[in-house]
């Protein structure tokens, strides 16, 4: 893999966001535990601002793993709603829990919106589930690549392995060629793993 799309530009470097205290630190490793002993491999790379697709994505299970994960290392993600969700008297606790709203109607889309946030804060760390869906699917949404092109900002793949009990944070990717070629780079990173109910990958 070339340096280009190893190396976080030097304007992103520092500290990755953090949130919580050993309290909730101790949550996160208790619920993994619960949750079957499930262990976290690869280190975070030093960077303020991101995007982290997490795949595959086939059980609501799933996001279980993602929220301890966040707790047990103190992370500080956002991730996309519905800006009609985001209403009294849960507004308040979606947002605090990370929750960016989007108007899908808007007329520069949910990338151009992004693209803005990323402008706007010094700090964010966007995670997702790039299949939108925990049925199969033939073909990932694309939107999450476009944004990290524009912006200059890392893609860190994130493989959610059952058979292992591993959820893997994979090297950073920096996104600068055609999109499609980009996305099977994205693809190969996670493929090893498998999914809870793999017949849904």
């Amino acid at each position: 893999m070339t340096a280009q799309h190893t190396m976080i530009p030097a304007h992103l470097q520092g500290d990755f966001p953090t949130r919580g205290n050993a309290f909730s630190r101790w949550i996160g490793r208790v619920g993994l535990r619960v949750l079957g002993g499930w262990r976290i491999e690869g280190e975070l790379p030093r960077t303020r601002q991101a995007i982290i697709p997490v795949a595959p994505h086939t059980s609501n299970w799933d996001f279980f793993i993602g929220v301890f994960v966040m707790l047990a290392l103190g992370l500080k993600l956002s991730y996309l709603g519905k800006h009609t969700i985001f209403r009294f008297p849960v507004n308040g606790l979606l947002r605090w829990l990370g929750g960016i709203p989007v108007d899908r109607r808007s007329a520069q889309g949910v990338v151009g919106e992004m693209v803005e946030q990323f402008k706007l804060r010094s700090e964010l760390v966007l995670a997702l589930s790039p299949e939108g869906t925990r049925k199969k699917v033939t073909e990932w949404k694309k939107g999450f690549l476009h944004i990290a092109k524009t912006t200059g900002v890392p893609v860190i793949p994130i493989a959610l392995d059952f058979s292992r009990k591993v959820l893997e944070i994979t090297p950073a990717l920096l996104i600068t060629g055609d999109i499609d070629t980009e996305l099977e780079r994205v693809k190969a990173a996670v493929a090893h793993a498998q999914g809870k109910n793999p017949q849904h990958a």
